[in-house]
């Protein structure tokens, strides 16, 4: 009795450690034909904090291994949701094509996938977990992963890199950098909030600071190089964001390159073609080259 009272024990014990070596397992994979037979499309199903989370595996033709990038949709379960289609237009497919595995989560309870989103809280780890996924891919370059945030998945990238530091290059695109100020902006994210981030109602300003990058940006890991890309007629994640988000990262010497478009709305519509060359320029220097920096001090004649 003694012997199987410890052995449960022990079950129980280990039952966590278990679960975290699950995390990033791929369950279920389906191919799907690519835009542009330049890369290998599929659905995947896999493994984060115990629940099914479903997404895209982008792997490049040829052989060997390549560089990778995470990409962090943006919206939440009820918007922007990753359809195949949209997929095949955005910039992930750009990413595949020039020569990157790229893999895409749906987040929790977004796409089909078990659980509940809770906009920065839990579901952080659905980004995280795609790190031991790429790491089981033999075509995946482990020592060059990184990501690329849109709108909301600005701030997952941002929750990242403060948690991280595996990722070796990032770009945020009309990323989210300020919640506080969104909801200023937009009082009828109120109702989003409320409806996906556990506590809200009770203390509203502390939690949306806790995903607001510029209310912690000296946490963000100093190695990853950041391209920040936005608009500045941008109405959904205002402009105010990203300069408040530039200016933190001047005083913080985090190594970054800001490009604020004019009259460029939320996503950069208007200016496609220039951003996706400005993203794959960043991540072929400072990923696929393991390009460094200059000093940021002050320096010059």
């Amino acid at each position: 009795m003694v012997t199987l009272v410890a052995m449960l024990i022990a079950l129980l014990l280990l039952a966590p450690l278990l679960a975290i070596a699950q995390d990033g397992r791929i369950l279920s994979r389906v191919s799907f034909p690519s835009s542009n037979g330049n890369y290998h499309a599929e659905e995947i199903t896999y493994l984060s904090d115990g629940l099914r989370i479903n997404g895209y595996l982008l792997t490049p033709s040829g052989e060997g291994k390549h560089p990778c990038v995470i990409y962090n949709r943006g919206g939440n379960p009820q918007l922007n949701g990753l359809s195949r289609e949209a997929l095949s237009r955005g910039h992930a497919v750009v990413l595949a094509t020039a020569g990157y595995m790229v893999v895409l989560s749906h987040y929790r309870q977004g796409g089909g996938s078990e659980g509940h989103d809770q906009f920065g809280g839990d579901d952080l780890n659905d980004v995280l977990n795609l790190i031991p996924l790429l790491e089981r891919e033999p075509g995946c370059d482990t020592s060059r992963i990184g990501m690329i945030g849109f709108s909301r998945g600005g701030m997952m990238t941002y929750l990242s890199l403060k948690r991280t530091e595996r990722i070796r290059a990032a770009a945020v695109i009309s990323g989210s950098a300020d919640l506080v100020l969104n909801l200023k902006s937009r009082p009828e994210m109120a109702k989003v909030y409320e409806g996906l981030i556990p506590g809200y109602a009770s203390h509203p300003e502390e939690l949306l600071a806790e995903r607001s990058a510029v209310r912690w940006a000296q946490k963000i890991n100093k190695n990853t190089p950041i391209l920040v890309l936005h608009g500045s007629s941008d109405w959904r994640v205002v402009p105010t964001e990203a300069l408040e988000m530039a200016d933190a990262f001047l005083r913080f010497k985090q190594p970054f390159r800001f490009v604020m478009f004019e009259g460029g709305g939320h996503g950069l519509p208007e200016f496609t073609q220039e951003v996706d060359r400005l993203v794959v320029n960043w991540f072929n220097d400072y990923l696929r080259d393991r390009k460094t920096w200059p000093s940021l001090d002050t320096h010059g004649q």
